[in-house]
């Protein structure tokens, strides 16, 4: 099984086509819509055709240049760049140059990827519809006048639009998987640790994991799996072998037995649309051979309640080191505290400022076990609830998303609202474990919809499988154009 980026892998590796044609089709892409959509903050035209000048003389030279050979990759902009800006969609990091590379990135460069850009993002990846970037909004290539979802919604926005094969981004309580669902591409959430977090501009450090979007399940397979692996840059970075996430794509669901998370489909907000959908894909895995069951998973009701507890709390202390004294944005002051004071309110948006200031108070004296600590004890019940369904199943389904993308500016003047868009996926991340989404068709109103697969830690083997198996069974039923069609 191959994805479009497999497929250019091998066509530049056999020398059937070359890394600069393939750069240059995915270059007039990004000149035909980028000024509409504004996936990018910054398009690395000048460095992708040098490094795609060098996969070229690799394979003119009989070498191999790597699994990822002449594929185009659109990078976060939270990711490390050595020389190049790295923003994190946040004025208060205006004019620095990273002095190295993320993990992830110099790994693409070793597979032979060709970085394209850095991916617009809410600032500092605070946010669920890329409304929060300091540098405008990102639209949805379905439909301009919606969200592409967030933070990551510049790299799903890229890879939906065909900018780029493949993209990197990072996941926090969604942020990979909800934009990815919302612009109809897959995109994975790894096992915590799995990808190395090194280079990573860190929101929330116990919840942050970076991983790929893809137009299929097959090309986000081939993408993990060249970013996967230890790293001693990471003290979170897992030890030891690595599971294969394309190991198991064409061995299907026979015998696998698969749980509808019950308290997810019961979820406040749920659109009748996106639930007849994902019942729709619990069926098509029935019908493939496995045994899909509902499960009650009861303490990921609380899960949104205890994010917003953990993940501020760990961003108030990540933030304090933009302060504007060693780089970034620096706004003069009559002493060093007013400069503080005032480098920090011009430098970070609305929303960062919500978020640093109730994660302070959450970890204030006097506070501190009655909020934070007990966001951490209802963590601890999701892993354990999580724990007792994975004794009984394989892996679990749920909606990715309560509806289909919604317009620019419809939630922006209610926080609770855009929170609660990722009441579906921030249960992974609370638990550390993987889950990924698959496009499965369209909503009402003709937009994507995906339906999300959840695994136990390093379960990312038996998730791919039932990934690929709900992507046959969608593009089944889907016509062309149709929003369950992953081709770009």
């Amino acid at each position: 099984m191959t994805g479009p980026g497999g497929a250019i892998a091998a066509d530049v590796r056999a020398g059937r086509r070359t890394a600069r044609d393939v750069l240059e089709d995915h270059l007039g892409r990004i000149e035909g819509r980028e000024a509409e959509i504004h996936a990018f903050n910054r398009v690395l035209a000048d460095e992708a055709r040098s490094a795609a000048g060098e996969v070229d003389r690799a394979v003119a030279a009989g070498q191999d240049p790597g699994p990822l050979a002449g594929v185009p990759v659109a990078l976060k902009d939270n990711l490390c760049t050595r020389g190049i800006p790295t923003t994190c969609s946040s004025r208060i990091l205006d004019g620095w140059l990273p002095p190295y590379d993320a993990t992830v990135v110099s790994q693409l460069r070793r597979a032979g990827a060709v970085i394209v850009g850095k991916t617009n993002l809410d600032e500092f990846a605070m946010g669920s519809s890329t409304e929060n970037s300091a540098f405008g909004p990102t639209r949805n290539p379905h439909d301009l006048s919606r969200v592409p979802g967030g933070s990551s919604g510049g790299s799903a926005a890229s890879v939906a639009a065909g900018f780029s094969a493949l993209a990197l981004g990072s996941d926090t309580g969604g942020s990979i998987r909800q934009p990815a669902a919302l612009c109809g591409v897959v995109g994975v959430k790894p096992t915590y640790g799995l990808v190395s977090r090194y280079g990573l501009v860190a929101f929330a450090s116990s919840l942050d994991q970076i991983g790929p979007f893809a137009t299929t399940v097959a090309d986000a397979a081939l993408l993990l799996d060249a970013i996967s692996g230890h790293d001693a840059m990471d003290s979170t970075s897992l030890p030891g072998e690595v599971p294969s996430a394309a190991a198991g794509l064409d061995q299907g669901v026979e015998g696998l037995s698969i749980g509808l998370i019950s308290e997810l489909m019961n979820a406040d907000g749920m659109e009748p649309d996106v639930l007849a959908r994902c019942r729709q894909a619990a069926d098509a895995l029935t019908a493939a051979g496995a045994k899909v069951d509902e499960v009650s998973v009861p303490a990921v009701a609380f899960g949104v309640t205890a994010y917003y507890l953990i993940a501020p709390a760990e961003a108030s202390s990540n933030l304090a080191r933009y302060d504007g004294v060693r780089y970034g944005l620096r706004v003069p002051g009559t002493d060093i505290t007013a400069m503080y004071g005032a480098t920090r309110s011009a430098g970070f948006g609305a929303e960062v400022k919500r978020r640093i200031m109730l994660g302070t108070y959450a970890l204030s004296a006097g506070y501190y076990d009655a909020y934070y600590g007990k966001a951490q004890r209802v963590r601890t019940l999701i892993v354990r609830d999580f724990e007792a369904a994975y004794e009984r199943f394989d892996v679990l389904l749920a909606p990715t998303t309560p509806s289909t993308a919604f317009e620019i500016g419809a939630k922006t003047g209610d926080p609770l609202a855009m929170y609660l868009s990722d009441v579906c996926t921030i249960p992974s991340n609370l638990a550390g474990h993987p889950a990924m989404t698959v496009p499965f068709g369209g909503g009402d109103d003709g937009l994507p919809i995906g339906v999300q697969v959840l695994a136990p830690a390093l379960g990312e083997t038996v998730m791919f499988r039932v990934a690929a198996t709900l992507e046959r069974a969608a593009l089944g039923q889907a016509g062309p154009d149709r929003p369950g069609e992953t081709a770009p």
